[in-house]
């Protein structure tokens, strides 16, 4: 009994996950360059001195901000390296 209620859900969750797919993946015309514009403008605003920048340069200061958080993680861990093992 439970096997069958089991499967009977999955198959339920299977079938409205590709409902909720083709959705999104058909034509939406405008709808889907709208959600792009709002992503961007979102990045633009996460990234410092990266307001009004278009996309392209702003993909380019993403990566480099990127690349900065990283090394500072990476020097942060090394410090915490080396002062926590004279503690």
């Amino acid at each position: 009994m439970k096997r069958m209620e089991l499967r009977r859900c999955k198959e339920f969750s299977r079938a409205k996950w590709r409902r909720r797919r083709r959705r999104w993946t058909g034509d939406s015309g405008d709808r889907g360059s709208r959600s792009v514009r709002t992503k961007v403008k979102k990045l633009q605003r996460l990234i410092p001195g990266a307001k009004g920048l278009k996309p392209d340069w702003l993909f380019l200061r993403t990566a480099d901000y990127i690349l900065q958080l990283r090394l500072q993680v990476n020097i942060l861990q090394a410090l915490s390296k080396i002062y926590g093992r004279s503690h």
